[in-house]
């Protein structure tokens, strides 16, 4: 593409009832909300899918979209596009120290000798692996259960990312640097300032790729702790009274649901019990 047109591309804007089409199809297949204030935000994400399909515009790209019935075939890219991936390592600690001070202790006081782990919406992979160090640790240092972590998000570039494990340096600052010294290793090339979650982490975790609208979640025998934290603020109270019903399902008895500190379950009617800010226990 020229360089005028790759301008053309860049001032162009996006027509509502475009981003009207997008949001309705968006929120039927994920079930995230895209109110007309984040027009500006889509028209930008867009962008580079305009490009990569030879478009000349975002009304082009649209048209090419949903009137010569191509959402199929771009459907993985488009959701990738619009999908919010705000993540770090220890975000929301709280859920971190009473996972260390008090869930881990009773399980294995419990004799669980394995745990099941679940990472819904893990985005690049900093929640996983923060857990994977703190049951790693917890495992080695204080006798406590073996782990398996699963990871799931809808967005399969972010998937890569975390199946990867490398990510820049000053991403791993809230990490406490013991941790980051049994578990993080330093590229040979320091101009790089990038960093590596050690192999046996990585080896422990299974990224695969899962959609939260689905009926159903195969993640096969029931888990013992579930993080799926700061996604249902993107969905409306029905959806989230769903999504969290399913979470729930997938849980055993007395297992353990992480939600984010800004979300609630006020009002679901389902069997869980508030056990610590945004900690519900099964029941």
């Amino acid at each position: 593409m020229s360089n005028l047109a790759r301008q053309a591309v860049m001032s162009d804007a996006l027509r509502r009832s475009d981003f009207d089409r997008i949001a309705t199809y968006v929120y039927r297949e994920c079930g995230i909300r895209l109110p007309p204030v984040k027009i500006t935000m889509i028209e930008g994400r867009l962008r580079r899918r305009v490009r990569a399909n030879g478009h000349s515009s975002l009304g082009d790209y649209c048209g090419w979209l949903f009137d010569g019935d191509n959402l199929a075939t771009e459907r993985e890219h488009l959701l990738n596009a619009v999908t919010t991936n705000k993540t770090d390592f220890f975000r929301e600690p709280r859920h971190f120290d009473y996972l260390v001070g008090t869930a881990l202790p009773a399980m294995r006081d419990a004799g669980i000798g394995r745990l099941r782990v679940w990472s819904a919406a893990c985005s690049t992979g900093a929640e996983p692996y923060t857990l994977a160090m703190l049951l790693d640790a917890f495992a080695q240092d204080r006798q406590g259960p073996d782990y398996g972590i699963l990871a799931t998000d809808l967005d399969s570039e972010v998937l890569r990312i975390a199946r990867r494990g490398v990510y820049p340096a000053a991403m791993l600052d809230p990490v406490p640097a013991a941790l980051r010294a049994r578990y993080a290793m330093r590229a040979n090339d320091p101009k790089r300032g990038e960093m590596r979650i050690a192999a046996n982490l990585r080896a422990a975790i299974g990224f695969a790729q899962m959609n939260l609208m689905d009926e159903r979640y195969p993640v096969g025998d029931p888990m013992d702790i579930v993080f799926c934290r700061n996604v249902l603020i993107y969905f409306d109270k029905p959806t989230q009274e769903k999504v969290v019903r399913r979470l729930t399902e997938c849980l055993r008895p007395g297992g353990l649901l992480f939600l984010g500190h800004s979300e609630s379950i006020a009002g679901f009617d389902l069997p869980l019990k508030t056990v610590a800010n945004t900690v519900f226990a099964r029941v």
